[in-house]
């Protein structure tokens, strides 16, 4: 993961396993390390983002229903 505090530390793991997950999944070849180019990182990166955002609808909307 790159430089930065992680807001919920035991997450790292599972960050780092749906990183290589949508890499694999999109084409993506992790292993060149430094060498992606940034059109690379940047579709790696907005899929994490969007896979994420549908993950945490999908959380809210399973409370929501319980809730009822």
């Amino acid at each position: 993961m790159a430089d930065r505090e992680q807001l919920v530390p035991k997450a790292e793991d599972a960050l780092d396993r749906l990183k290589y997950e949508v890499a694999d999944d999109i084409g993506v070849d992790l292993r060149k390390g430094g060498d992606l180019t940034t059109r690379e990182a940047g579709k790696v990166g907005g899929q994490m983002v969007k896979r994420l955002i549908r993950r945490a609808e999908q959380d809210l909307a399973h409370e929501s229903e319980d809730r009822r």
